[in-house]
């Protein structure tokens, strides 16, 4: 069975992404909230990346 990429509608804070992407690589989607804060602070490449995301994946 394939599995999709979605945005959560049950394990969101902001937009469900990040619960979206622990539940398709099956990881805590606090690992995932980690690494986009990570992300965010050299040049804030999280953001985009998680905003691109929220547009992109669907729901």
């Amino acid at each position: 069975m394939a599995r999709k990429l979605y945005r959560s509608t049950t394990n969101r804070k902001i937009w469900g992404v990040c619960g979206g992407l622990g539940d398709y690589f099956d990881i805590d989607p606090v690992l995932v909230r980690i690494i986009f804060v990570a992300l965010a602070f050299p040049e804030g490449l999280g953001i985009l990346l998680y905003v691109l995301a929220a547009i992109f994946v669907t729901r």
